[in-house]
């Protein structure tokens, strides 16, 4: 999808991929996320204790960074209507600065709740090289026809004051 689309369920099957999203990691990157989430700990920001005392070859991205990057991959996909209803993840091996990071993802699910809401499964992953370092699912809302917003569904506990 572009940017500029709406993304509804009536445009969405299960099995469609999602976009891929590559991202190039910098220590900028991982002491930032870290900063952001106030993770104080040094094996995010200090080179020397993670690799004297931790003993791993360079800081890494910590839990909340990499759950702001699968965030970021959903709603790029969704657009601005999409939100969030969960999402679990497991993370396998770092991310270290040097890294690129690709991520990746499928329909596994469409299905809609007793309001309307359209509801989207998806199985996603975060691999660096070769390999998958964080495996991932995800449940999100998006609109069910053009015009449609699932932040306004009648009976939503997110629903906006106002």
């Amino acid at each position: 999808m572009s940017g500029f689309e709406t993304l509804t369920s009536e445009r969405v099957r299960v099995g469609d991929p999602l976009p891929e999203l590559a991202v190039d990691v910098t220590a900028t990157t991982v002491v930032l996320g870290a900063m952001a989430s106030r993770d104080w700990r040094p094996m995010h920001h200090d080179y020397d204790f993670a690799v004297n005392r931790n003993g791993v070859k360079n800081i890494f991205l910590n839990t909340p960074n990499q759950a702001a990057w699968f965030e970021r991959y959903l709603t790029d996909w969704t657009g601005p209507a999409g939100r969030l209803g969960r999402i679990q993840f497991r993370m396998k091996d770092s991310v270290f600065p040097g890294d690129r990071m690709l991520f990746r993802g499928a329909v596994e699910s469409l299905e809609s709740d007793d309001t309307g809401c359209a509801w989207v499964e998806v199985a996603l992953e975060l691999a660096v090289e070769d390999r998958v370092v964080t495996a991932c699912n995800a449940r999100i809302a998006i609109p069910a026809t053009e015009g449609d917003n699932p932040w306004k569904r009648r009976g939503d506990r997110w629903k906006p004051r106002g």
